[in-house]
């Protein structure tokens, strides 16, 4: 069944084709970029454009933020915590780095 409202779509597509709302796009007559994952590249396209990373970067980033209070943590037992903390992280990461090759 289409869209209640498919001959209004159609109507304003063809008036905006006839007006030249499509001349001069950027990339026209060039093919589309290739896809490593067509299935869900709008979403992808959507992730990188809203600065969305993949969750092996934001461990990483936050593991190198954790390194850093590290080195600046004098307390032994802070350091202590930091310490687990950055073990924890290495075993997400690598788990995150495994589903992300995949």
């Amino acid at each position: 069944m289409d869209h209640p409202l498919i001959d209004l779509i159609n109507a304003r597509i063809e008036a905006a084709e006839k007006d030249g709302a499509f001349d001069n796009l950027p990339g026209a007559g060039k093919p589309l970029p290739t896809s490593d994952d067509p299935e869900n590249e709008m979403l992808n396209r959507l992730v990188r454009e809203s600065g969305g990373v993949p969750e092996f970067i934001g461990l990483s980033r936050e593991l190198q933020r954790l390194r850093q209070d590290l080195r600046e943590a004098g307390d032994r037992s802070r350091r202590q915590e930091i310490l687990k903390e950055i073990s924890m992280m290495d075993a997400r990461l690598e788990l995150a780095r495994k589903a992300y090759a995949k």
